[in-house]
């Protein structure tokens, strides 16, 4: 432990209660002193980065550490256990808070955003559900987590009042509850009543007890039950929340929400069916075919969107289900790409959505067609910005290609060819809807706006605040430095399957 004077349980429901202590001490300074209520929030992010950092030694040397909370229910305890893949989860959780957390700083001062108090609130709730989710110890937990999870994001995709945010919200809020509570509760009931336990076991703990169609359909409840996971048709929700600030969509799309979805996915396959089960019985085959769907068609759309982070929504869509897919293949090689893919997937689309909000910051322009020459006035944003194309695209020296590298590896491994036409596919349509931006951002000259443009005084704009900048400049060199050192993700990943 790198805090000798706590204990490993402590340190695990610190990190649960840290970031609510830290958005209490932000609610007490409120709007009065902003300047300390900014510091709070960044001393907590650091902080919490810090006391989730010291439990990885002990995963990576085999150690499962565990505290039950509470009972619930006879026999149902919330408990909080730190396994290899919570763990990854909990380390980019809190890791990129910290990023955000500054980030979010020269966002919200330079565009003049109200409610600030309350969004830094949010955010310290949102963290530490993601947290409880990552070191869920059982299903009971993680449902939870995840619920919660929902409730405290709902003011931040709504954080603006207007009626699009409002819609948006609904739709959020609406979609997600849905299917927690029409199917992933449901899902958890039976899952119980076939073994009379939710704990999260290495190996699963249906083996024996459910197959044939039974099985499919228990599957089918817990991945479309885990809607944060994006699969289509349940995918709505994502888009709609592109009404919120940019800091919020990076929360939503690289930090919290969508992790926790595909995180959950995971969790569930290796912990709950068990990949054994799961290749003997063919149980996760519609589920492979769904993902490649979802990648696909995702792609495909975000071809055609011409609003940059509607495009970048349908983007992590696709990407969300790079995760699904390759678990689905069940090589202990695939999954650990998985595990790898969503850190992958964090750095460069939080890169990414930093851009987008710096180019609405400084130039308030919100269009790809509007992106003509910007990298010239902006050239730090559009650097990064490509990096970020890069890793999504899984082109080296981006992480992103070596987590597609152990995907396909898998894939070939067990001989899923459909698996790795999707990949390749899916490759070539990522590079047609992010190289295009960077060559009229860089190869082109800029469009002014006519005289009469009440926008048009941006037009001579330079880099967004400094905050900005260096937050985004940070995850782009993160995204290049997980290619040269990818040991510790990997190592978490191999050692959720056991390698």
């Amino acid at each position: 432990m790198l805090f000798s004077f706590i204990s490993e349980a402590q340190a695990i429901q610190l990190a649960v209660v840290l970031p609510l202590f830290g958005g209490l001490v932000v609610w007490w300074l409120g709007e009065r002193n902003r300047n300390l209520r900014e510091a709070a929030s960044l001393i907590t992010a650091m902080a919490e980065f810090l006391v989730v950092a010291s439990l990885t030694p002990e995963v990576l040397d085999g150690a499962r550490p565990s505290v039950d909370l509470f009972e619930m229910l006879p026999g149902l305890t919330i408990t909080l256990t730190v396994e290899p893949l919570g763990q990854l989860f909990a380390l980019i959780a809190s890791g990129l808070w910290v990023v955000n957390t500054v980030y979010s700083i020269g966002y919200m001062r330079k565009n003049n955003e109200g409610n600030q108090t309350r969004f830094y609130i949010c955010f310290t709730i949102a963290i530490s559900a993601a947290v409880g989710i990552a070191y869920a110890g059982n299903v009971l937990t993680l449902f939870l987590f995840y619920e919660v999870l929902t409730i405290s994001t709902y003011p931040l995709v709504t954080h603006s009042g207007k009626a699009d945010a409002v819609r948006g919200g609904r739709v959020y809020l609406g979609i997600l509850m849905a299917t927690s509570i029409g199917f992933l509760f449901l899902a958890m009931l039976w899952t119980y009543n076939l073994t009379g336990t939710l704990d999260f076991v290495e190996g699963g703990i249906l083996a024996g007890q459910v197959q044939g169609p039974e099985l499919a359909v228990l599957m089918l409840l817990y991945m479309y039950g885990i809607g944060k996971a994006a699969l289509m048709p349940v995918h709505r929700w994502l888009p709609a929340a592109m009404v919120a600030p940019t800091p919020v969509s990076a929360l939503l799309h690289a930090v919290a929400v969508v992790k926790a979805g595909v995180f959950s996915v995971v969790k569930v396959v290796v912990y709950i069916f068990g990949l054994d089960l799961l290749t003997d019985t063919q149980g996760a085959d519609w589920l492979l075919f769904i993902a490649g769907f979802t990648i696909i068609a995702a792609s495909i759309i975000a071809l055609r969107q011409d609003n940059l982070k509607r495009r970048l929504a349908y983007s992590t869509i696709s990407q969300l289900s790079y995760v699904i897919l390759a678990t689905a293949i069940l090589a202990p090689i695939s999954v650990a790409g998985a595990a790898l893919h969503m850190a992958a997937h964090a750095l460069g689309k939080i890169t990414l959505f930093f851009a987008a909000g710096s180019i609405y910051t400084a130039a308030h322009k919100t269009k790809v067609s509007q992106l003509d020459g910007i990298g010239k006035r902006m050239p730090f944003t559009m650097i990064a910005f490509g990096i970020g194309a890069l890793s999504m695209i899984g082109l080296p020296p981006t992480a992103g290609f070596i987590s597609k590298w152990y995907i396909l590896s898998g894939a070939l491994e067990t001989g899923e060819a459909f698996a790795i036409l999707v990949i390749i596919a899916s490759t070539l349509l990522n590079a047609g809807y992010f190289l295009p931006i960077l060559y009229v951002a860089f190869f082109k000259d800029q469009k002014m706006r006519p005289p009469d443009d009440p926008y048009s005084k941006y037009d001579h704009h330079g880099e967004a605040p400094v905050a900005m900048v260096m937050a985004l400049s940070f995850t782009a060199l993160g995204t290049i430095a997980l290619f040269f050192f990818p040991e510790v993700p990997l190592a978490l990943g191999r050692a959720l399957v056991g390698g």
